[in-house]
């Protein structure tokens, strides 16, 4: 009796273990009742259901990393090797609808497909070269728009396509390296050109300023130069002016006087007109 006992108090313990699951979170969980999907979608936390008719299934929310390698076509016929991240995330009111429509194995069955007829519609549009430039995010974009035009009404958001690695034909990949290469050097001589030809126009300036400064200077030192010879012309033009027969007569008197304090013997040549040691003119000539 007792083991009886112990056996069904086991049983109804698993049972109600078994009847309850944890959503947890960035997870969404879907209630299927006797083989039918429910339509409204279970949120983060514990939910309890009857294990004999009814299942919880979760599917996650948050942003899943899809790897995938791929050989791609380009325009030239080629075949690219590529390693490609697919970064998408599911829509929580729409987890029912993806379970009913797609399944639980929707990204090989419904993302991969996809992803891969977007991918080829897209590269054979493009130069194998187009992959290694700027153009790669250009591809990238039209990739993932592509999916995102077909998915988006499924539940399925595509955030993001991402090429991680690319695999050129060898000989493809060598003349691509040369000729990005040739690019570079191209633009180094054109970075060099420009500097020297920046610094043969900073030379002509600086040139250019000492010319100027020169012909300022000449043309303070001309100025200068007449302003001193016209003062000079001007002083001599007043002294001119100021030395009156007066003037003259009394400064030649004084001269004489000085002179005749000398106790040298002197000879004086006049002009019989200027006084000599202030006589009169007449006294003067006569002497």
């Amino acid at each position: 009796m007792k083991t009886i006992c112990r056996n069904i108090a086991v049983g109804l313990l698993v049972l109600s273990l078994s009847s309850c699951v944890v959503v947890r979170p960035g997870e969404v969980g879907v209630r299927q009742k006797l083989g039918k999907i429910e339509d409204r979608a279970l949120t983060e936390g514990p939910r309890s259901f009857n294990p004999l008719t009814s299942t919880i299934i979760t599917l996650p929310i948050r942003t899943v990393n899809m790897e995938i390698r791929s050989n791609l076509p380009s325009k030239e016929g080629l075949t690219i090797s590529t390693e490609i991240s697919i970064l998408y995330h599911l829509k929580a009111s729409k987890a029912p609808d993806i379970l009913r429509e797609l399944g639980r194995n929707y990204e090989s069955e419904v993302i991969l497909p996809v992803f891969r007829s977007a991918a080829a519609d897209v590269t054979a549009r493009f130069l194998a070269k187009d992959l290694h430039s700027g153009e790669r995010a250009i591809i990238e974009k039209a990739i993932s728009d592509q999916m995102a035009g077909i998915l988006d009404d499924r539940g399925i958001v595509i955030e993001a396509v991402l090429m991680k690695s690319i695999q050129l034909p060898q000989g493809l990949s060598r003349s691509i390296e040369q000729k990005l290469q040739a690019e570079q050097d191209a633009q180094r001589l054109e970075f060099v050109k420009q500097q020297e030809q920046r610094e043969a126009e900073r030379i002509i300036i600086k040139a250019e300023g000492e010319k100027r400064r020169i012909e300022i200077e000449a043309e303070g030192d001309a100025n200068a130069t007449l302003l001193a010879a016209e003062a000079e012309a001007e002083a001599n033009r007043k002294l001119s002016e100021s030395l009156t027969p007066e003037v003259l007569r009394f400064r030649a008197i004084d001269a004489f006087m000085q002179m005749s304090k000398s106790e040298n013997a002197k000879v004086i040549i006049t002009d019989n007109e200027t006084p000599f040691l202030g006589l009169p003119a007449e006294l003067a000539k006569d002497n």
